[in-house]
């Protein structure tokens, strides 16, 4: 199967120029790793001719890939470096994982929903990433015996920040993740000072629930 071709080449380029760089996005690495990255591959084959367009699109079991601007801005957030180890709560279509791990060093991702973390798998392999962990489970509980990590981004939104996530996260580390309840919520980053995250908030977004074991 052809991965990419020259459509698809120039429709990430425009898409970067247009919808990233244009709305003052300037991490170059992170503009670097969209230019990279075929985000077409990563969508249901119904929804690929809309995959560089601004919005998010539906890939199974009630969930969404998140538009690519909020991908970029997310992954800016984190401020990423080449030495990071970055947990990722909800694989999802396995796109952010990929720009994750091309910024950092290893990535951590675990996903509730077992039928999207197989074919997120498949996809990223297929990419030949050799850097991503794959777990299936229960993102609030994270993942202890792989912590601490230096950045670690949420990709659904949850009503708080489970201390479980601050205790898995290096002194000095950052969390990003949308914080609040049905319908809106705040995209907040927090970076741990001893022992307790210092909160910054950047703007309204929307994304589907964090989803939890129910006991």
């Amino acid at each position: 199967m052809e991965i990419d071709n020259v459509r698809t080449i120039q429709e990430r380029e425009e898409m970067v120029r247009k919808q990233i760089i244009s709305r003052n996005i300037k991490d170059e690495r992170v503009t670097q790793a969209l230019l990279k990255i075929p985000r077409h591959v990563f969508v249901p084959e119904f929804y690929r001719k809309y995959a560089y367009n601004d919005t998010p699109l539906v890939i199974g079991e009630g969930q969404t890939i998140s538009q690519p601007y909020i991908v970029a801005l997310m992954s800016e957030l984190l401020e990423i470096q080449p030495t990071d180890r970055i947990l990722e709560i909800g694989t999802g279509s396995g796109y952010q994982t990929a720009v994750c791990a091309e910024l950092g060093k290893e990535v951590y991702t675990i996903e509730r929903i077992e039928e999207l973390a197989q074919k997120a798998e498949e996809v990223l392999e297929s990419l030949e990433y050799r850097n991503i962990h794959f777990f299936v489970g229960d993102g609030s509980r994270g993942i202890p015996e792989y912590a601490p990590f230096d950045k670690i981004i949420v990709t659904a939104y949850a009503n708080e920040i489970y201390p479980v996530w601050v205790e898995e996260l290096k002194e000095g580390g950052i969390i990003v993740l949308p914080l609040g309840g049905d319908f809106r919520q705040t995209l907040v980053r927090g970076r741990k000072q001893k022992g307790s995250l210092k909160i910054e908030k950047h703007g309204s977004v929307v994304f589907v629930p964090l989803i939890e074991d129910i006991l």
